[in-house]
């Protein structure tokens, strides 16, 4: 990996870690890593405090979060995008768009289940329904997934720009060191650990965080990694 790329997923990883350090509802961040892992040329992980038995549409957007701060965090720095966000985007589309379609989270769809047993969300002959009705609903899900992920991509964005000395205080240390643990992470950005409840103490927060020494179907329960592919 050049110079260059390793800058990139550096500050694409931090991204990914500020945002599940910063959304109440995500989970913790444990590790980042430039270190590449097969396709993958970072990856950070996160785990639940809890097992997880029902997901809220809390949690579920604070995933969407975490998924798309990649992508931001390469967009306010390099002021361009790049091909490294492709399975945060499929990962972030598939978890809005079963919203929709699986768990009523969408006031425009309401209550109702379109999501097909074999995966496929498109209304049309396969539920027994007129063509013309299908493509209507079908654009409305588009909409209405197009919504939630422009909804949290506005938060994440907002968050990742009131925050970039932590963003780059992190990318810096993952340059110097390629891999951080959880309590590492914590240091760097200057930021305590979540609690049960997945808030951090807003009094133990620290203006400003201080450069590390040198030159960013929903998953079961368990780690998450999210990798950045290219």
């Amino acid at each position: 990996m050049n110079a260059e790329d390793r800058r990139r997923v550096a500050y694409h990883e931090s991204g990914h870690a500020l945002v599940g350090l910063l959304v109440p509802e995500a989970d913790p961040v444990q590790r980042v890593t430039i270190v590449p892992r097969g396709q993958a040329l970072g990856v950070t992980y996160s785990r639940p405090l809890d097992d997880i038995v029902n997901y809220t549409e809390p949690y579920l957007r604070a995933r969407i979060q975490v998924a798309l701060g990649g992508r931001i965090a390469e967009e306010i720095v390099f002021n361009v995008t790049s091909t490294g966000a492709e399975n945060d985007i499929k990962q972030a589309t598939n978890l809005a768009r079963q919203m929709v379609v699986r768990w009523g989270m969408s006031p425009k769809v309401g209550l109702v289940s379109l999501a097909s047993e074999d995966g496929n969300e498109f209304l049309g002959g396969a539920f027994g329904m007129g063509r013309e009705h299908g493509e209507a609903m079908a654009g409305i899900i588009d909409q209405e997934t197009r919504r939630i992920i422009d909804e949290c991509y506005a938060a994440a964005r907002h968050l990742v720009e009131h925050e970039r000395p932590r963003l780059v205080a992190l990318a810096e240390a993952l340059l110097k060191d390629e891999s951080l643990d959880h309590d590492e992470i914590l240091k760097v950005t200057e930021l305590p650990p979540k609690d049960h409840s997945g808030r951090m103490d807003p009094t133990a927060i620290v203006p400003e965080a201080v450069h590390h020494a040198g030159p960013p179907h929903i998953p079961t329960a368990g780690t998450l990694a999210l990798p950045a592919d290219r």
